[in-house]
């Protein structure tokens, strides 16, 4: 397969050939559409953030793609079907402190530099190697909006950190979205979930989107920001 390899960090990537992913229980083999790019992916490739990353590598955090294989404990997974891929990998035996690995990014601790030695190489290829529990299916759609589709790994951050403090549709969320890629996410998910939202101040010129003032939106007026989106 061809892929965008990363052989030494502070080089430019070359586009190669790898040999092509070999299934094994428990995994999936995906066929890569769309890959999102992280805001700070040029500081991982030129070694500047000083992620744990094993070279040669992949590049390439979560993909949009159709399953071209999967073991055989996979029962619901079907060859074709449209995908998103989840790049935080967990190690099966770590209970609830697993070891982890960001394919195609980084690694934490020496768990998870083991893990990625394995699931090493991301989503800058034509196929990857993905553990079945991080493959979800996303239904039919138009191969033109897969890139559209890719977000979908952002948006599930605060998405998550949202769930996990209960928040509920009609209350009122205080959130700065100029904090950067997830704090804009932030905002349209708060939208999406029903809630109000408060902006707060930006990081540079004390404000955001152009209004020294706080803005509030009922929760009547999220429901009116969706209709006109």
């Amino acid at each position: 397969m061809k892929a965008a390899i990363l052989e030494n960090f502070g080089s430019h990537l070359s586009v190669g050939a790898l040999p092509d992913p070999v299934l094994g229980t428990g995994e999936v083999i995906v066929d890569v559409v769309a890959a999102g790019v992280l805001p700070y992916t040029a500081e991982v490739v030129s070694g500047k953030r000083k992620y744990m990353l094993t070279l040669p590598a992949v590049p390439g955090a979560g993909a949009i793609g159709r399953v071209r294989a999967v073991g055989p404990d996979a029962t619901r997974l079907v060859v074709g079907d449209w995908v998103t891929c989840d790049p935080t990998v967990r190690s099966r035996d770590g209970g609830l402190t697993p070891d982890i690995t960001l394919q195609g990014i980084s690694a934490r601790g020496d768990g998870g530099v083991r893990l990625q030695q394995y699931f090493r190489h991301g989503s800058f290829a034509e196929q990857m190697l993905v553990p079945t529990e991080n493959v979800f299916p996303i239904g039919a759609i138009d191969r033109t909006e897969a890139g559209r589709w890719t977000v979908l790994n952002v948006l599930l951050v605060p998405y998550g950190g949202l769930l996990a403090a209960h928040f509920k549709a009609g209350e009122t969320l205080l959130l700065s979205g100029a904090t950067g890629n997830f704090g804009s996410a932030g905002v349209a998910v708060a939208l999406a979930m029903g809630g109000g939202l408060r902006r707060g101040a930006g990081p540079k010129r004390g404000h955001v989107g152009g209004t020294d003032a706080p803005l509030r939106l009922s929760r009547a007026d999220s429901k009116t920001h969706r209709r006109r989106k």
